[in-house]
């Protein structure tokens, strides 16, 4: 298998980081204070960092400052939203959630939803694509 990484970047100067191999060893907490730091952070309502990413599964840490909203949108695959910080509303069409660390939801393909923070917080989207994201 061959080891994929990410480039330094001047958003993201901190250095590659390996993003798939036999074995990834992601340490949340720091890439929860990494990203915290960033430009985009400081300055914007959002920000995400991918850390862990192959054609079948992806994993995105993701913080929203408080009142950030991610609009209606689907995605291609199967869905996991784990919290690691703060509280958030995760809500699809005929259904919301109030989510606060520890907590997590699941999501099928291609259902509309939509996420807002209450405060600063930050999660874990993982999303399953067997076969590809189509």
């Amino acid at each position: 298998m061959e080891e994929k990484r990410n480039e330094s970047t001047s958003l993201r100067p901190e250095g590659e980081r390996l993003l798939d191999a036999k074995l990834v060893r992601i340490d949340l907490s720091d890439l929860n204070e990494q990203i915290q730091r960033e430009k985009a952070w400081l300055e914007g309502d959002r920000t995400a960092i991918t850390v862990f990413k192959t054609d079948d599964l992806r994993i995105v840490m993701i913080a929203l400052h408080a009142g950030a909203e991610m609009k209606p949108h689907t995605a291609p695959g199967v869905i996991s939203v784990q919290v690691l910080k703060g509280k958030i509303n995760f809500a699809t069409d005929d259904h919301h959630e109030d989510l606060k660390p520890g907590q997590m939801i699941t999501l099928h393909k291609r259902v509309p939803h939509h996420v807002k923070a209450y405060e600063d917080s930050s999660f874990l989207l993982t999303m399953a694509t067997p076969g590809g994201i189509d």
